[in-house]
């Protein structure tokens, strides 16, 4: 009986060293759980990249089957390319290709680095292809204007 009542708890030393180790366990934890999130990220910025510039490829291949088939005209300094990354949204029918308006995305994806709210950074045709200056013309290619560096050392602004 008098050996239950000497085992009612914890010495002070052993809570010291459970406490130690619990945080010596948070510490290694943490960092891997940030890189976690960063990969995440990472893999929604490469998706929305492509889901967008696949969507630009589209528009550009049904504006050349349309020229192609007579159904919509060369316009001097003209691409072929979106005016603005809304057009992928509202769509066209190509002067009577589509019997609807083809559309290209339901929706404008969020660049997941973007934290000011400044939206993508777009480069028309004619821009140079490292330029963060966008002429106006069309869109040709989006980019992120996040100056964050990915895990593998290089700009996200540069996928």
């Amino acid at each position: 009986m008098k050996r239950l009542l000497n085992n009612r708890g914890l010495s002070l030393i052993e809570l010291v060293i459970a406490i130690a180790i619990l945080a010596i366990l948070a510490s290694v934890v943490m960092p891997l759980s940030e890189v976690t999130v960063a990969r995440v990220k990472e893999v929604e910025l490469k998706r929305t990249l492509r889901d967008i510039r696949t969507a630009i490829d589209a528009y550009k291949k049904d504006y050349d089957l349309a020229v192609e088939k007579k159904k919509a005209f060369v316009v001097i300094g003209e691409s072929g390319y979106p005016k603005e990354l809304t057009d992928l949204i509202k769509g066209d029918d190509w002067g009577g290709l589509y019997p609807f308006k083809k559309k290209y995305l339901r929706r404008l994806p969020k660049d997941p680095f973007d934290r000011e709210d400044y939206g993508w950074g777009l480069r028309s045709y004619i821009d140079e292809p490292d330029t963060s200056v966008w002429g106006g013309e069309d869109v040709y290619d989006i980019y992120t204007q996040s100056d964050a560096i990915a895990l593998d050392g290089t700009y996200y602004r540069d996928w």
